[in-house]
């Protein structure tokens, strides 16, 4: 089944030096864009990360420092990457918990102002867990009868990725052809930014997930302990979390 769509979606996948969000970096990235017409456009980056490849991780995708180490940096190939996915939504292999959140990373410590606002994601190994149980490579044979060759090349999961979710569309017709609707699906809780340390609770408000504040509404603590807002700009904690307490903290003074 092909995909409806009424804006492009961009089927991404990143491999790193690491799985620590704030810390590590992307040494390739591969992006997959379908447009609602039908055409499709892909781009592959092997990345410099600036620091670093463990031997354990290359281990895992097979990139090492000496590969990498005349590629451009991801804050040179920020504009492309930002420019092929910021009129599209976003796809990926449990990309909501750690693509999306690491790439948000990368962008925002390049200096492109990247957000989720105008755009929905539909995280594919969601809808894997819950209707079958499984890995990358099992949902594959298990979806479209293929095996996964060159397995953690960025490129190779990328399209797998999309093979999948074409086929789960297929096989499971209760769900609806609608990347609004997948992404609500995919998502695993309502929360404010990436790294999940802000949510909303019942009322749509922000509160914070950690910490001794923790399940209190970050408007309040904010208000009554401002020196929890600059701990934690000064602190090390991702950049979009910080973003978003900034926009909260704006938006709590506009309306004074």
């Amino acid at each position: 089944m092909e995909l409806k769509l009424n804006k492009p979606i961009c089927f991404f996948d990143l491999e790193t030096t690491g799985i620590d969000i704030g810390k590590d970096r992307i040494v390739e990235i591969s992006i997959f864009k379908v447009f609602p017409n039908g055409n499709k456009e892909s781009k592959t980056w092997l990345v410099n990360p600036t620091i670093p490849i463990p031997p354990q991780t290359t281990a895992v995708h097979g990139i090492t420092d000496e590969k990498v180490a005349n590629e451009p940096t991801f804050a040179e190939l920020a504009p492309h990457i930002h420019n092929m996915i910021k009129d599209s939504d976003l796809g990926g292999f449990n990309s909501d918990r750690f693509d999306i959140p690491l790439l948000a990373e990368e962008l925002l410590r390049a200096g492109v102002d990247f957000d989720m606002k105008n755009k929905v994601s539909v995280d594919v190994q969601t809808i894997f867990h819950k209707m079958e149980e499984r890995t990358l490579s099992a949902a594959l044979k298990f979806y479209c009868g293929k095996s996964l060759e060159n397995a953690h090349s960025a490129e190779a999961d990328t399209m797998a990725t999309y093979e999948i979710l074409k086929a789960q569309l297929d096989r499971y017709p209760e769900l609806e052809n609608d990347m609004k609707v997948l992404s609500e699906f995919t998502t695993r809780k309502k929360i404010a930014d990436f790294a999940g340390m802000i949510a909303f609770d019942e009322d749509n408000e922000e509160i914070f997930t950690f910490g001794k504040h923790k399940g209190a509404k970050v408007e309040k603590i904010m208000e009554s302990e401002p020196g929890y807002f600059n701990w934690i700009q000064n602190a090390d904690f991702p950049l979009y979390t910080k973003k978003v307490l900034t926009g909260i903290k704006l938006r709590k003074l506009n309306t004074k």
